[in-house]
């Protein structure tokens, strides 16, 4: 058995291009939110509209979480070191639990607040057109930015970018209620404003679930979805050489999948082709699999699941000092030029190469040689066999 293992930096290493562009669309969201969250706190106060008021707490809110993104990016793209061998992708992940959870507590004050003018009808404030105005270019322009983030979440399969797009779609998303809602109340339906502003934080609050929510699976080493992992499957058994897999798990760490598995290979090929295989998998995984950015593979030489364990049985040294101790009345012995060791289903089987002059046109020699080595193989407890070649 062995393990092959090539490290590669997962969540893009250190990308300066990836952290230049996350930087500034970040930076383009957050002038956009600042400009939006100020003209709607102002108009919607002046045109007395909470539902307004409240889309302006959430264009600012943007504000901070934009900030965390910024930080993110800049520490998840860090290439591994000692102390995080697998990167800095979970700094990434954090990020997008705690931008869902500041979406979550922003939605339940604009919630608590638009409850309690509604039971209070003397709080009910009465929008007029500069609200309607402000809400319409809020939608337009917060739609064009969550387009323009979500073209580089997908170009570097980011989740903090693609969280921090929702939040801006969230942000247009709430407008168009907002939007609803003063025409309502300008229209004489005074209740419509409150209970857009409360549409709007149920809106915000499902989507922060939802972000929180994927990224504490996340961080609790959920695997990839199940056609994923079939798709992985497959690749591994197309590979020459591999007769079946097991043990396949699979993580993800920011925008990347780290994936391991035990493959079974013939129990007989050698260290270095079974070594072979095994890179082959890892590239091929790799390769072919965009999210895939690390591979451990352990080969085994039989499904070690079902088998008997061999964790109890020595190793070369001590089983060729006790085979040296029992062959040592067998002439032959003195002369075998190689053994090897097979630890299979729980017993060791050992090939014993010997000189072909041996048996060569003697033809009993032969057949009296592997009946020696089998009372020899009867004799020591973890050996289920000695095989022997001539050459």
């Amino acid at each position: 058995m062995t393990d092959a293992h090539t490290h590669i930096p997962v969540n893009g290493g250190t990308d300066p291009q990836r952290y230049r562009d996350t930087l500034r669309v970040t930076l383009i969201g957050s002038v956009l939110d600042l400009l939006l969250g100020v003209a709607k706190i102002v108009v919607g106060f002046f045109s007395q509209s909470q539902a307004l008021i409240a889309d302006g707490v959430h264009s600012l809110s943007d504000l901070a979480t934009d900030v965390l993104v910024i930080y993110a990016a800049r520490h998840a793209s860090r290439e591994a070191d000692e102390d995080h061998p697998y990167g800095h992708g979970r700094i990434e992940t954090i990020a997008t639990v705690m931008l869902g959870g500041a979406l979550v507590l922003v939605a339940v004050g604009l919630a608590w607040d638009a409850v309690r003018r509604l039971f209070h009808p003397d709080l009910l404030w009465h929008p007029g057109m500069p609200a309607l105005v402000v809400a319409a270019i809020s939608i337009l322009s917060k739609e064009a930015i969550y387009h323009y983030t979500m073209v580089y979440a997908r170009k570097y399969r980011s989740n903090l970018l693609r969280a921090n797009a929702w939040h801006s779609r969230s942000d247009a998303i709430s407008s168009v209620i907002v939007l609803v809602g003063v025409a309502g109340s300008m229209a004489g339906l005074v209740y419509l404003d409150a209970i857009a502003a409360v549409g709007v934080a149920l809106m915000i609050a499902k989507i922060g679930w939802d972000l929180a929510w994927h990224g504490a699976q996340e961080l609790v080493d959920k695997g990839l979805d199940p056609e994923r992992v079939e798709k992985i499957r497959q690749l591994i058994l197309s590979v020459d050489g591999v007769e079946q897999l097991h043990l396949l798990r699979t993580r993800t760490m920011g925008s990347d999948a780290l994936v391991d598995v035990h493959i079974q290979v013939d129990p007989r090929v050698s260290v270095s082709e079974g070594h072979q295989i095994s890179e082959t998998v890892r590239r091929k995984l790799i390769n072919d699999m965009e999210e895939v950015a690390d591979v451990m593979v352990h080969i085994d030489p039989e499904d070690d699941e079902a088998g008997a364990s061999c964790g109890h049985l020595p190793l070369r040294r001590t089983i060729l000092d006790e085979l040296e101790a029992l062959w040592a009345d067998i002439p032959a012995a003195r002369r075998i030029r190689d053994v090897k060791l097979h630890y299979l289903d729980g017993k060791i089987t050992v090939d014993l190469v010997l000189p072909l002059d041996l048996v060569q046109n003697q033809p009993s020699a032969r057949e009296e040689l592997e009946r020696a080595f089998a009372e020899v193989a009867q004799k020591a407890d973890s050996v289920a066999g000695i095989q022997l070649f001539f050459q």
